[in-house]
């Protein structure tokens, strides 16, 4: 979140800015809003200097009735100071954070302005569409013919878009998910598991909406805590106000997490069995770093990513998002896109981003420079492993015509076989 003094220097270039990623701002309103709360922050100053001139006055006062009329003027200054404050909250928080909370991060030079997802950029592709010499089944029709899935049961425990993994798809989940965790630990990521819960003030501070019709994540009733919908949530939250010394950085960290999101709206051929779901299961990296280090480990990032996905040997493909298509906290976003034979089309699996200090500024992170100075660090997230979709990758891609599904090399130590068949 931007600093209410930067967004007055550099209006032109935030407004520009948001108009490239199709946010709708009004720095206009929000500036004379701010030029209306520094007015009254003003006059509470002076106020207030009076008021300690004042009480200089009494402490030198003599007479008593002359001080008396004197803590009668100290008593009104106080109430007038008081007001004051309050005007100041309640202008803050119900009419310049509102308008400043929508305000997106700036965007990275070579991110493609665009008007919508099509206008994504494709980078490059790795691995060869698969060729079946028989029409290939989406991954419902072939997990339901292997007894590893039950959707129906799930939508009569919990509703649409639940469901229960069964018998081998279990260990799969599992399997996945330590395949992921052994990679990132090698390569010198700290392991976590998170809470599935967190603050209210943490899920804003990542950028998050706890609460209203915006929100994508589920509020605990009675409680100023959500369920999160990914480990990035909880991690932003980890140092909290915190000051790294700058030889500390950069901390890098692989959480494995429930996720929790209410996908409202998101029916559909495309969100069809596991694509959009309520619940699954994450391997989220996460990055703290200095402002001059953050480009190199969003590289670093990406390309753990396409280093799981390659060696799953699933054809992908890496996309860097236009603007319209960027979340506000970022500031460049690659997605990685798997073919998904049984929708025929490209599908999300993985994502990673750069926010550079607007998380950060909201969770009051920082790293301390060898001279002292003091400035916000970087932070960056990527998803190494969501299950949910991997499995469909997976089971489209490594389908056999005889409905079997092949368990990629790397995974077989993991899950003690080779292939899943019918029983």
């Amino acid at each position: 979140m931007f600093d209410l003094a930067y967004i007055k220097e550099h209006a032109d270039l935030i407004a520009e800015n948001a108009k490239n990623r199709r946010k709708n701002v009004a720095i206009p309103k929000l500036l004379q809003t701010y030029d209306v709360y520094l007015a009254l922050l003003r006059e509470k100053e002076a106020l207030q200097a009076e008021r300690n001139t004042l009480a200089q006055t009494i402490g030198r006062e003599k007479d008593a009735r002359g001080r008396d009329v004197l803590l009668q003027q100290g008593k009104k200054l106080r109430g007038e100071i008081d007001a004051r404050e309050e005007e100041l909250t309640r202008i803050k928080n119900e009419k310049i954070d509102p308008l400043r909370a929508v305000i997106p991060n700036l965007t990275h030079p070579d991110a493609p302005i665009g008007e919508s997802e099509q206008d994504n950029r494709v980078l490059r592709a790795h691995g060869d569409v698969p060729e079946f010499s028989f029409v290939p089944k989406d991954h419902v029709e072939l997990m339901e013919a292997l007894d590893l899935i039950d959707f129906e049961r799930g939508t009569k425990v919990a509703g649409a878009k639940a469901y229960f993994l069964k018998n081998e798809a279990v260990l799969l989940e599992f399997a996945l998910e330590r395949f992921a965790l052994d990679m990132l630990r090698e390569a010198g990521f700290t392991l976590l598991t998170t809470p599935d819960f967190a603050k209210d003030e943490i899920v804003a501070g990542a950028g998050f909406s706890p609460r209203g019709p915006e929100t994508q994540v589920y509020s605990l009733e009675g409680d100023a805590k959500s369920l999160i919908g990914t480990a990035e949530i909880a991690m932003c939250g980890y140092h909290q106000n915190e000051i790294f010394a700058e030889h500390e950085l950069p901390r890098k960290y692989a959480a494995f997490s429930h996720c929790f999101r209410t996908e409202a709206g998101a029916y559909g051929r495309e969100s069809k069995g596991l694509y959009r779901v309520h619940q699954f299961s994450k391997v989220e990296m996460f990055a703290y770093t200095t402002p001059e280090t953050s480009e190199a480990m969003h590289q670093e990032l990406i390309g753990m990513e396409e280093k799981i996905f390659s060696a799953l040997g699933l054809p992908y493909r890496v996309v860097d998002l236009c603007t319209a298509d960027l979340s506000t906290v970022a500031y460049r976003t690659f997605d990685v896109e798997a073919w998904m034979p049984g929708r025929g089309i490209w599908g999300e699996i993985s994502s990673t981003s750069n926010t550079t200090t607007f998380q950060a500024s909201r969770l009051g992170i920082k790293v301390e420079r060898a001279d002292g100075k003091k400035e916000y660090a970087h932070m960056l997230n990527g998803t190494a492993m969501t299950n949910s979709r991997i499995i469909i990758a997976l089971v489209e891609n490594y389908q056999q015509e005889d409905g079997s599904i092949a368990i990629p090399k790397p995974l077989h130590p993991y899950m003690g076989m080779q292939k899943i068949e019918k029983k």
